[in-house]
């Protein structure tokens, strides 16, 4: 039993101690993983430890094509498992750990070569471009024009979304092998196996397009194709292929500041096209893809990876897609791969479906079909549904199109036209305006959905208080100075008499009339009377007519409120024969005090009034010849509209009047003589002020609303 203990005592030790061993084996610790695109398609893969780099077994598969290099006694510190790359003809980058050691694999598109250097603790991973899917290993295609037989048919630039500039390459068949780099402050693209002819090699300028591109220069590079786009400022680029076109993006680089862009119209250059997408908001985390010849099922899987999403491709989803896209936001990317191959997306949720436009179209139109199918063989229902608020008749009205009134049944209900609108083909609906209700005939999901409008439709409306101050304000000043005297001889004595005639008189006359003051002075000799008198006049007046109409109404309907007279005068009818009387005929006219108003309560609480405001008064009656007088109207009005905030008071009219007069009456010559001339002289001096303001004031008056 001792021995057997011990022999366990022993087993344990070397356990641990192998345990330890290979704790301190597994001491080097792969800690971050970065990539780079280098020339010629190959991708540099670095991989970075806490140890300088031992032993590394690397070996590749063909199916799937993989390359694969365990790490001895390394353990995995990476804090994604799944890193990807999307360039070139490498996919993505994984990392695992088991056994005291960690396996990095490489998932390509395509089979390629790869070569390894280490450097301290960095392990420098380059994997080859491989080999194209287009590649004529296999021999030539008759069908299919070979690469040498390519050529440049069309360079075109248009101004694309949120002012980009867009580069269309153009060949005449498929397979050019474009690539595209930044050199300082142009992007230069060669087309190894196509050739550009003659007739395009000339230099594009299209600044007034207003993008970052200045100018294009195409040329021949060895019989091979070179095109030079020349740039204002820090841009960013991104490129894709389909078919035999090959399509450049260049935009502004986010952050940087841009060198003077001359304002233009969006226009196009040879032979560009209309039709740019609607310009969109990209939201997604920015992703780099550079690749050749891929199979575009392979770049939406890598699109799902990035976006968390499950993407759900048709099997009719086929073909390869080339694209060069940095730090592009991958909802974007998505619709650049979606738009070069013209499919389409449909989201629920957090699945996505791709497939062909037209595929997506025909699905969509057989689900439309069947639930017209649907909608025919449901059974119809009834519904009786009270209006508390609106009227029957004018929501019957909404829920059809092309309604038409039909012949009155009992109960004042009237029936409207069948189908259209918010009802099936064979719904129907009808009002009884006797108790405001609404009947309708529909299937039930139908009529579920009128319910549901009526519950928004059916409320009570906000009330407007207006209220309107018409203020007439007048002032009147007038002052007047005139001059009465004369001169007589008094020597005409009664003879034998004991009185005298004193028959004074006033020579020069120009009174004030009526005078508010005289002044008389007579001085008396023996025979002689001088009879003297002055009068002045200086009137003031101060007047303010306010007039305070006030009436509520609901939103959007029209209210009106008077006050006045009807002023009666007469009109004659001459006689027309010999002999007949002349008729009299009392005509009525009004004046009047006149508020007329329609508010609209906007949707952020302001009104909207468009209202009228009249008053009138009688000025003077003017004598009718023929008999009677006939009122003389003094009228004030406006009519107009203005938005106003809920309680604000506003002026909406006004009219200032001045009036200055002066009049002088004088003797001839007499009056023209210094200081004895006002003697000679009547002075009259007035002025008069006459002000017309008109102030509104609308307050809302919400309604709470009772559910019924």
């Amino acid at each position: 039993m001792g021995t057997k203990r011990r022999w366990v005592l022993a087993m344990g030790a070397l356990a641990v101690g192998m345990a330890t061993s290979l704790s301190a084996l597994a001491a080097n610790v792969l800690q971050d993983v970065r990539y780079a695109s280098a020339p010629g398609g190959k991708v540099d893969i670095t991989l970075e430890f806490s140890e300088p780099v031992g032993d590394v077994q690397a070996f590749t598969t063909d199916t799937p094509p993989r390359i694969a290099m365990d790490l001895p006694e390394t353990s995995n510190g990476l804090d994604k498992r799944r890193i990807v790359i999307g360039s070139g003809a490498t996919s993505a980058v994984s990392a695992v750990e088991a056994g005291g050691r960690t396996r990095v694999v490489v998932d390509l598109f395509r089979p390629a070569g790869y070569t390894t250097r280490a450097a301290g603790n960095l392990l420098v991973l380059t994997v080859d471009a491989g080999v194209q899917a287009n590649s004529l290993a296999s021999g030539p295609d008759p069908t299919k024009k070979v690469a040498t037989d390519l050529q440049v048919a069309n360079i075109d630039f248009r101004r694309g979304e949120n002012g980009a500039g867009r580069v269309i390459l153009k060949f005449s068949g498929d397979g050019a092998a474009a690539d595209l780099r930044t050199e300082d402050n142009r992007l230069v693209v060669d087309v190894a196996n196509a050739s550009i002819p003659e007739a395009l090699r000339r230099r594009l300028d299209v600044t007034d397009f207003a993008t970052p591109v200045k100018s294009l220069e195409p040329n021949a590079n060895a019989g091979s194709t070179r095109l030079v786009i020349h740039t204002n400022g820090a841009v960013e680029s991104m490129a894709y292929q389909t078919g035999n076109e090959y399509v450049i993006e260049v935009t502004p680089k986010r952050g940087a500041a841009q060198g003077p862009v001359v304002a233009g119209a969006p226009g196009r250059a040879a032979g560009a096209v209309d039709g740019d997408p609607e310009t969109k908001r990209y939201a997604g985390r920015p992703v780099t893809f550079n690749f050749q010849d891929v199979p575009v099922r392979t770049v939406l899987q890598l699109i799902a990876e990035e976006s968390g999403l499950n993407v759900v491709a048709a099997d009719t989803v086929q073909g390869n897609v080339t694209l060069r896209l940095i730090n592009v936001p991958w909802d974007q990317a998505m619709d650049i791969v979606l738009r070069a191959k013209q499919l389409d997306q449909r989201r629920d949720g957090n699945v996505v479906w791709v497939a062909p436009q037209k595929e997506i179209a025909d699905f969509e139109q057989a689900v439309a079909d069947a639930r017209i199918a649907n909608e025919v063989r449901e059974p119809l229902v009834t519904e009786y549904i009270p209006i508390n608020y609106g009227i029957a008749e004018d929501l019957a009205g909404l829920l059809t199109e092309d309604s038409k009134q039909a012949q009155t049944t009992g109960g004042g209900g009237q029936n409207r036209g069948v189908g259209g609108g918010f009802l099936s083909p064979r719904g129907s609906v009808s009002f009884d305006s006797r108790t405001n209700t609404l009947l309708v005939v529909d299937i039930q999901s139908k009529v579920d959905e009128v319910r549901k409008m009526l519950s928004i439709l059916d409320r009570p409306v906000d009330q407007v208080l207006i209220e309107a101050r018409i203020v007439v304000a007048t002032e009147v000043f007038a002052r007047e100075l005139g001059v009465m005297f004369g001169i007589q001889d008094r020597t005409g004595t009664l003879a034998n008499s004991n009185e005298t005639t004193t028959d004074s008189g006033f020579q020069v006359s120009l009174p004030v009339n009526p005078a508010a003051g005289i002044l008389n002075l007579s001085i008396l000799r023996q025979d002689i009377a001088l009879d003297l008198e002055l009068s002045a006049l200086e009137e003031e007046g101060r007047g303010e007519v306010v007039s305070n109409p006030r009436v509520i109404t609901a939103n959007q309907r029209e209210a009106v409120i008077r006050q006045g007279d009807e002023v009666a005068y007469l009109t004659i009818q001459p006689a027309t024969t010999p002999g007949a009387v002349a008729q009299a005929t009392v005509e009525f006219k009004e004046v009047l005090l006149e508020l007329k108003v329609t508010p609209t309560i906007t949707s952020d609480g302001r009104v909207y009034l468009n209202l009228a405001v009249k008053k009138d008064e009688v000025s003077e009656l003017i004598a009718n010849p023929a008999g009677g007088f006939v009122p003389q109207i003094a009228r004030r009005e406006v009519s107009t509209a203005v938005l106003i905030d809920n309680g604000q008071t506003v002026v909406v009219g006004g009219v200032y009047e001045f009036s200055n007069r002066e009049d002088l009456r004088k003797v001839p010559f007499l009056g023209d003589l210094p200081v004895l001339g006002n003697l000679f002289k009547n002075k009259t001096r007035g002025v008069e002020k006459a002000e017309l303001l008109i102030f509104v004031t609308p307050r809302v008056l919400q309604v709470a609303h009772r559910p019924g």
